[in-house]
């Protein structure tokens, strides 16, 4: 079939042409940046956070009404600590100031020289006079766990400070790219007043308690101390045996209220109960995006139907002299067909340009990953087949018309 004749036609009734190219050009824009987006959220909601088998944990806060003192904290929290370790199905226990991807919870800047004046990374900073690799599950790959030696109970009103810590990966290459962090020292804060410890072990992995999408979300240090003095409140994390986790739960608070002589307040969290709070946000804008996405293709394909239908109804005096002549339904069908994919065609180069500027500006606005080209070649492959499937009824209508009809003097 020849191009020319088509692109002549076009031509002469450019607007409606130009206004499917236009809408076909910004649905693919919005579709390609949006299935990203989405595509990056998804993946950043199922992220391994470093805790093996999440549905085994759970965290269970618990808040004295009583004002004892910071002596007498310490021992209530030693007790509840033994307390939980008591209840069958338990199989560790660990005191802790936060979770990961809690969203609430102490950040440190981390120096290599004390002379810094600006930090070399942050850090989430984990404190726990127990094994959190044993609690978490987590997989030392550098080094070694705590000894029982290096475990300090400190005193929020007083000046001490940790001596040691274990690294997340990403914080220790981060710090030292391509090298050993077993052995150095570094530094929390900056100045004279920054805190030296001694790396003694770094984890696969540990995300922080904001869980960040970028780089900081995988920074993380713990320190082996137990924090009290500060307030009558203490925090627990719990790893059960599998399957036994709804039954412990119930059981630890029984038994948490059941030790105390005065009223407690207990909150508790299980791991996946976090994670669905921390990525509601994420997996909602998902769902809008994605809900947009269908709509656009929706307003699209009615755009093309629509237009299609016009030029039938428009063409068909036409339609019927060329049938007159000579010409097939399948030439008719083709016709269209081929008009329509060069429309398309025009609105999808059109859209991969716009899509390209629409995400540089998402890159140096939000911080978003560039574009993959994949997106926007699935967008284009896309809307090309939704442009033909939905121009085909009209055009399928046209191939039908009866020429001795179509030619008939109104």
């Amino acid at each position: 079939m020849e191009i020319r004749p088509i692109l002549s036609a076009l031509l002469r009734n450019k607007t409606g042409a130009i206004l499917v190219a236009l809408q076909v050009a910004l649905s693919l824009a919005i579709l390609a940046n949006a299935l990203h987006i989405v595509s990056e959220r998804r993946a950043a909601a199922i992220r391994p956070s470093g805790i093996a088998d999440e549905q085994s944990v759970f965290t269970i806060s618990v808040s004295h009404l009583s004002s004892d003192s910071p002596e007498q904290q310490l021992a209530t929290m030693k007790r509840e600590a033994e307390l939980l370790r008591a209840v069958p199905g338990v199989a560790a226990v660990a005191q802790i100031n936060q979770m990961p991807m809690s969203q609430s919870g102490w950040n440190n800047s981390v120096a290599l020289d004390r002379r810094q004046t600006d930090e070399s990374s942050p850090s989430s900073s984990y404190y726990s006079p127990d094994s959190l690799v044993k609690a978490w599950g987590l997989k030392v790959i550098e080094g070694r766990d705590f000894l029982p030696g290096e475990v300090q109970d400190i005193d929020l009103n007083k000046n001490e400070v940790p001596r040691v810590v274990i690294l997340s990966k990403a914080l220790a290459e981060k710090l030292w790219p391509g090298q050993a962090a077993v052995g150095r020292t570094m530094y929390f804060g900056t100045g004279e007043n920054a805190i030296e410890v001694r790396v003694v072990g770094v984890v696969e992995r540990l995300q922080s308690h904001g869980a960040e999408v970028n780089e900081r979300g995988e920074l993380s240090a713990i320190a082996p101390v137990r924090l009290y003095g500060s307030n009558q409140s203490a925090n627990f994390t719990v790893r059960t045996e599998p399957g036994q986790r709804d039954r412990v739960i119930r059981e630890a608070e029984a038994a948490l209220r059941k030790s105390s002589a005065t009223p407690v307040i207990l909150e508790t969290f299980t791991m996946d109960g976090v994670r669905k709070s921390r990525y509601r946000a994420d997996m909602a804008l998902s769902w809008m995006l994605v809900t947009v996405s269908v709509l656009l293709l929706l307003i699209t394909a009615s755009g093309i139907v629509g237009m299609a239908s016009l030029w039938v109804t428009q063409r068909r005096k036409q339609i019927g002299v060329r049938r007159a002549l000579g010409a097939r339904k399948t030439d008719i069908l083709r016709y269209f067909l081929t008009e329509n994919f060069l429309i398309t065609s025009a609105g999808v180069f059109g859209g991969v340009l716009l899509g390209v500027g629409l995400n540089q500006l998402l890159v140096s606005r939000l911080e978003m990953a560039r574009l993959p080209f994949e997106y926007l070649l699935g967008g284009a492959i896309l809307l090309w087949a939704l442009g033909v499937l939905a121009v085909y009824g009209p055009a399928w209508r046209a191939a039908s018309i009866s020429p001795a009809l179509a030619t008939r003097s109104t």
